[in-house]
């Protein structure tokens, strides 16, 4: 016995239709939830008062990069990782070395390219040399003789007679520290991952109104 299936080349048009059809909702699906995400955790961030700068270092990329596909996906991701971890998981940090974390007060100033200045940078920089005390209670200091300028910023005093001459914490000494956790980007992830059912078909329904 044979049997012979012989499809009319108006069911065969069909079909390749409905398949456009889907390719087109998923890519359209994927790139929709990605948006998204990326939207989400760029107002988490800001909302966390982390800036927008970093915000900003969320990134989106839909694939393929032209054209439509059943198997579209899309990427959401951060230029910036080792800092958005971070600030997602609360670690806690300890020195390297095992010994101390030096955090600068307010009197220590910036780095001169931006971010935390160290001690080493500091000395350099101030042209003093930094004093260690030891607190039973409390962080430990590095503190410098000097003075305070209008800034707030620890600076050399030029004072021939001492007049003025404060000693100034520049650094916090601890053990460690624990970072609070400031995002929950897998909440959001999860959002969006739950999302992609529900655009697919709404985009493959409104494809064929």
């Amino acid at each position: 016995m044979r049997i012979k299936l012989d499809l009319a080349p108006d069911l065969i048009a069909a079909m390749a239709a409905e398949i456009k059809a889907g390719e087109k909702a998923v890519s359209t699906a994927m790139y929709e939830a990605g948006t998204g995400l990326k939207t989400a955790w760029r107002a988490q961030i800001t909302g966390a008062g982390l800036g927008r700068r970093l915000a900003n270092s969320i990134r989106l990329a839909s694939y393929p990069k032209s054209g439509d596909s059943l198997s579209a996906a899309a990427l959401v991701w951060s230029q910036a990782p080792v800092i958005i971890r971070a600030h997602d998981t609360g670690p806690l940090i300890r020195s390297k070395d095992g010994f101390w974390l030096a955090i600068p007060t307010a009197a220590a100033g910036k780095s001169a390219r931006g971010g935390r200045i160290t001690p080493g940078e500091w000395e350099r920089k101030q042209g003093l040399k930094l004093r260690f005390i030891y607190r039973r209670r409390g962080p430990s200091l590095l503190v410098a003789e000097g003075r305070l300028n209008s800034r707030g910023l620890g600076v050399a005093s030029k004072s021939k007679t001492g007049r003025g001459i404060a000693t100034m914490p520049i650094f916090l000494l601890v053990p460690q520290v624990k970072l609070a956790k400031r995002l929950d980007l897998a909440r959001d992830a999860g959002r969006a991952v739950d999302r992609v059912p529900g655009l697919i078909v709404a985009n493959w329904v409104e494809g064929k109104v």
